[in-house]
């Protein structure tokens, strides 16, 4: 058998991604023709249901959502319908389902169950032959190619930005801000992730935050660095921070914090604030990570707010192959994990 190197997955997978991402926006009809159906059926409010990455992709899409389209917007929990037989009234009600693999029971029986009681469905996932792309009534193939790493790498960054192109189409969008992201990846995925690494490969907990639509890179920022190099990773809202869990940072905490440009970023100042006042180790990330105290800074190319987390996210997957592999992991088979978790 070949010889495998460690985390070699993993790093081909993140260097594909501006070539992803250029040809998702190439293919931005596609997604449109789903967005036109729904445009022609306004939804009373919007509904998304998703586990592990994709969770954090659908957290995104809230956002999207509530800001950009005016609708209220929730997370299902999708054990009413599975363990306990609950049957909403979802007549006028938006479902939208992420699953990379399109391969999870719970999901594929809440889509079922949603679509059964009214609900105008929608899939988004990378496998167009799977069994939750075929029992909504719409859906939208991501197209990052196969996965073949645990870590979820392009498929995130992907469902963010066709979730992104899908909303924005809705509301009448031509997908102009997303034009040049490909390019912009590129830039992401060239900023250095080196002195990172050499300073936080030690640590043993860490504290990721964000506000806004960034928050779900915070989010996904602690799934990465727990699910490849093991830390004792946990992600507050900024917001929820401060609102008690601060009181455990010290001189012991490294806090990755993402601050972009935009509201969101803006509205992390008085977190890291507190943070700074209690000793912690501020790695700060983004569009603006230039204009707030920190040990270590990693700059992100800027673009538009709502579109930030699809290239926050980049760097931060390059962090985690780096920690992981200098703490002697191998990213690309993780213990105890598998690419497609069955959850019921």
């Amino acid at each position: 058998m070949p010889m495998t190197v460690p985390g070699q997955h993993m790093a081909a997978e993140i260097a594909e991604q501006p070539t992803v991402l250029a040809g998702l926006v190439a293919r931005r009809t596609g997604i449109a023709n789903v967005a036109e159906v729904i445009a022609r059926r306004p939804p009373r409010f919007a509904l998304l249901a998703a586990r592990g990455s994709s969770d954090h992709a659908a957290l995104y899409a809230k956002y999207l959502i509530e800001v950009l389209l005016g609708l209220p917007a929730g997370l299902v929990s999708p054990s009413t319908v599975t363990l306990y037989g609950a049957r909403p009234d979802l007549r006028d009600v938006l479902l939208i389902s992420v699953s990379q693999s399109g391969g999870s029971p719970d999901l594929l029986e809440f889509t079922e169950t949603a679509r059964e009681q009214g609900a105008l469905t929608v899939a988004v996932t990378n496998t167009p032959s799977s069994p939750l792309h075929k029992a909504a009534e719409l859906a939208v193939d991501i197209g990052a190619g196969v996965e073949q790493a645990v870590a979820a790498t392009k498929t995130y960054s992907a469902t963010l930005l066709a979730l992104y192109l899908l909303i924005d189409a809705v509301r009448g969008g031509d997908g102009a801000e997303a034009a040049e992201l490909g390019a912009l990846a590129q830039e992401a995925l060239a900023v250095p992730v080196r002195h990172a690494v050499d300073r936080y490969r030690f640590v043993d907990r860490i504290i990721t935050t964000g506000r806004g639509y960034s928050y779900a890179t915070a989010l996904e920022s602690a799934l990465k660095l727990a699910e490849t190099s093991y830390l004792a990773a946990r992600a507050y809202s900024g917001a929820d921070l401060l609102h008690g869990p601060v009181a455990a940072v010290d001189e012991g905490t490294a806090v990755l914090a993402v601050t972009g440009a935009g509201r969101g970023g803006q509205a992390m100042h008085d977190v890291l604030d507190a943070v700074a006042e209690r000793g912690a180790d501020v790695l700060a990330l983004g569009s603006s990570s230039a204009d707030v105290p920190a040990a270590v800074r990693i700059p992100v190319p800027a673009v538009a707010e709502e579109l930030a987390p699809v290239l926050e996210v980049l760097p931060v997957q390059n962090l985690a192959l780096g920690l992981a592999l200098a703490r002697g992991g191998d990213p690309d088979r993780p213990r105890g994990l598998r690419k497609v978790t069955k959850t019921r």
